[in-house]
């Protein structure tokens, strides 16, 4: 297995249509993404002293945290715009190697910072809402 780029770890926003067009969310520096699941415990008496979990059971969720400067694209006005109506749109993570995930997001936290002599950066956060799945 060969290293990938970080920056071939893209975050891209859906244009509303059905199927949706990705389009990627410019400026970003950093992307990270987090799968978790909370897992449902079923130990009993026979279970030797160790820990059963339901395989398949619990709630699983994606996060996804980025950060970058902003440009003032098309995506970035679209997401600030979901950020302040609380709504969800299709969003599409994107690596280096083709693999792809696709599912629908809430903003949940949206940041802006800048500097008097610097650049305007924003930081945001996005929860997946229903399935995440390769694409």
């Amino acid at each position: 297995m060969t290293a990938q780029k970080g920056s071939a770890f893209l975050l891209k926003i859906g244009d509303g249509a059905q199927p949706p067009f990705y389009q990627t969310v410019a400026g970003l520096r950093t992307t990270q993404m987090s799968i978790n699941g909370d897992s449902v415990v079923i130990t009993h008496k026979e279970s030797g002293g160790w820990r059963d979990l339901l395989s398949g059971a619990g709630t699983r969720s994606v996060s996804v945290s980025a950060a970058g400067i902003f440009l003032g694209s098309d995506a970035e006005n679209t997401i600030r715009a979901h950020a302040l109506a609380g709504t969800i749109d299709n969003y599409e993570l994107s690596f280096e190697d083709g693999a792809k995930l696709q599912g629908r997001f809430l903003v949940q936290r949206l940041d802006y910072a800048g500097d008097f002599n610097g650049e305007r950066n924003y930081t945001m956060q996005l929860e997946s809402s229903g399935a995440v799945l390769p694409a």
